[in-house]
């Protein structure tokens, strides 16, 4: 081969590697998330498995014809039936609303298409958003920081940062529900204890004025209001955000009696009064009631006391503390009432961005396990910090990371962390309205599963395989059948139609 032939493999060469470069780094930027080609098949199944191998891939799979013989079936019951689903997702924050805005126009469309469209992405539905601060906001306030209810209004943080994020959301998703919970009220309405009643000018900690529960049930229904009159439904609400916690940067400590009469006879009838339909979850904090042994069974004990309105529809549960079980003995109490678990978080203290175990763990813990033990909706904490797990403030968490950490040197890199993978695999299949659903057969330990039945007139089912094995998993809905098999530390989740 002469010098000139040399020259020309040299070139064609140095090409493909620059293309194969670029390629590798769109792929990073990306995460991979390039328009799909259509993939046919009578199921649509999304896998990922914790060392990204694959990395939320779209496949497709058809039924078999053969006579389901296997020993590894999950066969579905959809004759036994659990609660209804109202949606997955995470929440947007004030800090959240702000790295989003930083992105390009073109970048952040995308993203949320990715994250909230039904049709185009995982079709997350159900967000969180605070009434004022909170932890992750950009400073500390309420809503009517000069006393008096008359000069309640929403601020910067609403109007230039949250309210525009959630307006192209919605444009998304026009079905998108949204819970508000507050941190902190204003400081005015703040006392240093219920004995003293003592003014206690402090973000942090402090109890709410019994003077002021009419106010401050006021304070929630101007809220609703202002969002409503931006387009903005509120679909639901939670008296106080984590309310046994005294040490967040933005908090307020409220006991189950004073909860109680808050709600009962005040925030309950100004809702009435102003026919507001939104639903009222109780407590909002953790499963172990922060080992507070005149808190246990926070929210039972409002029950018990006598609570009476169909707007209280349940209570809301958060897991930094105690065990998933809980849900299950307040379901067994308290059938008739709902569950929904409104926070979780990842951080430097879990491990949080390996996703190699955070994966495994909080599907088994946070997504499936709650969904198990009757939770009808699923929210983590942040959807987005920047690479500096930010912003945020001192006194409040420092160390989180978001569902996705964008790098605050381009704001266009995206690293899509487990809380963004396990709201996706649900929210990818089982759809608003669905209703959970029994299945008998195959059970081994390292798997766990949950199905559902859609009102699309599909089944779904999201299935963990945390073991170090691959296995051959046939699902059966007494009509159809197929197998697929499940990689090893992978989460799948399946839609068909019935």
């Amino acid at each position: 081969m002469n010098l000139l032939n040399y020259l020309k493999l040299f070139v064609l060469f140095l090409a493909l590697c620059s293309s194969s470069c670029e390629k590798k780094s769109t792929d990073i930027k990306n995460n991979g998330n390039e328009p799909e080609l259509p993939v046919k098949g009578d199921v649509t199944i999304y896998v990922t498995t914790n060392n990204r191998s694959q990395d939320f891939n779209k496949q497709a799979k058809d039924f078999s014809s053969k006579s389901n013989m296997s020993p590894t079936t999950i066969k579905l019951n959809p004759s036994e039936r659990h609660q209804t689903m109202d949606g997955f997702g995470a929440a947007i924050t004030g800090s959240t609303a702000f790295n989003l805005l930083q992105m390009t126009q073109e970048n952040r469309t995308k993203f949320l298409k990715e994250t909230f469209s039904d049709t185009e992405g995982m079709g997350q539905s159900y967000v969180r958003i605070s009434i004022g601060c909170s932890d992750f906001s950009l400073s500390e306030y309420s809503l009517c920081d000069i006393p008096g209810i008359e000069n309640f209004g929403l601020t910067s943080e609403e109007n230039d940062y949250v309210i525009p994020i959630l307006k192209e959301i919605l444009a998304i998703n026009p079905n998108l529900k949204i819970m508000g919970s507050p941190w902190t009220p204003p400081q005015w309405m703040k006392v240093n204890n219920l004995t003293d009643l003592q003014p206690f000018n402090s973000w942090t900690s402090g109890q709410l004025n019994p003077t002021y529960y009419g106010d401050y049930a006021t304070y929630f229904v101007k809220w609703i209001q202002a969002l409503n009159q931006h387009g903005i439904k509120i679909y639901s609400v939670t008296p106080q955000n984590e309310p046994l916690n005294r040490g967040n940067s933005a908090s307020l400590y409220m006991g189950w009696e004073e909860q109680y009469e808050f709600v009962q006879n005040h925030l309950v009838p100004k809702l009435k009064e102003a026919s507001l339909d939104t639903k009222i979850y109780l407590f909002d904090h953790n499963y172990n009631y922060d080992n507070m042994a005149d808190q246990n069974g926070y929210p039972m004990k409002i029950y018990d006391a006598g609570i009476d309105s169909e707007l209280v529809a349940g209570a809301a549960y958060h897991n930094y503390g105690g065990d998933k079980s809980e849900l299950l003995k307040v379901q067994q109490r308290y059938p008739n009432r709902e569950l929904v678990f409104t926070e979780t978080s990842i951080g430097t203290w879990n491990d949080g961005r390996n996703l190699q175990v955070r994966l495994i763990e909080d599907m088994r813990e946070v997504a499936l396990g709650t969904v198990n033990n009757g939770c009808k909706a699923v929210i983590v904490w942040n959807l987005m910090l920047d690479s500096d797990r930010g912003p945020n403030r001192e006194g409040g968490c420092q160390t989180c990371y978001g569902a996705v950490d964008i790098d605050r040197s381009n704001f266009s890199t995206i690293t899509r962390n487990s809380h963004y993978y396990i709201m996706g695999h649900l929210s990818s299949v089982v759809k608003p309205g669905a209703v959970r659903i029994g299945t008998t057969g195959f059970s081994e330990s390292g798997f766990v599963h949950s199905a559902f039945e859609n009102t699309n007139g599909t089944y779904a089912v999201v299935l963990l395989n945390s073991t170090a094995t691959a296995k051959n998993i046939t699902l059966d809905d007494g009509k159809n059948h197929f197998s697929y098999e499940v990689p090893a530390s992978s989460v799948v989740s399946y839609q068909w139609k019935k």
